[in-house]
């Protein structure tokens, strides 16, 4: 078989199959950050709280997630998740083993890394707001929920866009790590068709190619989305 068979889109090409692992890559990532963005706006909340437990938790949080190896943590989830899922099978009268999706637990464990780092960017994006106008609006009246939707809203939105764009391509980068549940994405295609063909070298490279497209186009749009962010700013605000 020549290389542009195995390249190809034929019936013994590759090609197909490396591009929908891409797309499934794609997916996975923007689960996991979806889901990193709920849980690291409720941890960033509780390490600005005044409660010192909350704070606790929200730093337990942070260190566990940012601190345990990525893949450990995967593990965790999907033998821990399958476990839990056999468990209320078993409830509920299934004798059989139940277990968790492949999507799910890869997409659930990128998303609480995920989360531990997107808590921090948040947290660094409200404390960078100016006390002047949160010390205005409390003096003008406005009450906590105008306030939060029209100035510290916005405001660790527009913030947090750099951050953000750090954290899903850590991400992205995270879900090849999916592969051991099984899941075929990117990385567990690209090692099935190197195993296929042995043709090892060829394959990893253009696999690694492949996720640097996807971090250049990835790259490109948080790019274009923080000019927009940035377009009402004055010039030197909107470089800093």
């Amino acid at each position: 078989m020549t290389f542009i068979e195995m390249l190809g889109f034929g019936q013994k090409g590759w090609a197909g199959l490396l591009l929908g692992a891409a797309l499934l890559t794609i997916c996975v990532t923007a689960t996991a950050l979806v889901i990193g963005a709920c849980l690291g706006a409720v941890v960033a909340s509780a390490k600005l709280s005044g409660s010192r437990s909350l704070r606790l938790i929200g730093h337990v949080y942070t260190t566990v997630f940012r601190g345990v190896p990525e893949l450990l943590i995967i593990y965790v989830i999907y033998f821990g998740g399958s476990a839990a899922v056999t468990a209320v099978g078993s409830f509920l009268g299934y004798t059989g083993f139940l277990g968790l999706p492949s999507f799910v637990a890869g997409a659930l464990a990128v998303g609480m890394i995920s989360g531990a780092y997107q808590a921090e960017v948040y947290r660094g994006a409200f404390l960078a707001i100016s006390r002047g106008e949160l010390e205005a609006a409390q003096a003008i009246g406005m009450a906590k929920g105008l306030r939060f939707r029209r100035i510290i809203m916005p405001q660790v939105v527009r913030l947090a866009i750099p951050g953000i764009g750090n954290v899903w391509q850590l991400s992205l980068k995270d879900s090849a790590l999916v592969s051991v549940t099984g899941l075929a994405e990117l990385m567990r295609t690209t090692q099935i068709a190197a195993g296929s063909t042995r043709q090892y070298f060829l394959f990893f490279i253009i696999g690694g190619c492949l996720y640097l497209v996807l971090t250049s186009l990835s790259d490109r749009v948080f790019q274009r989305a923080e000019r927009r962010a940035n377009r009402s700013m004055p010039a030197s605000m909107g470089q800093a």
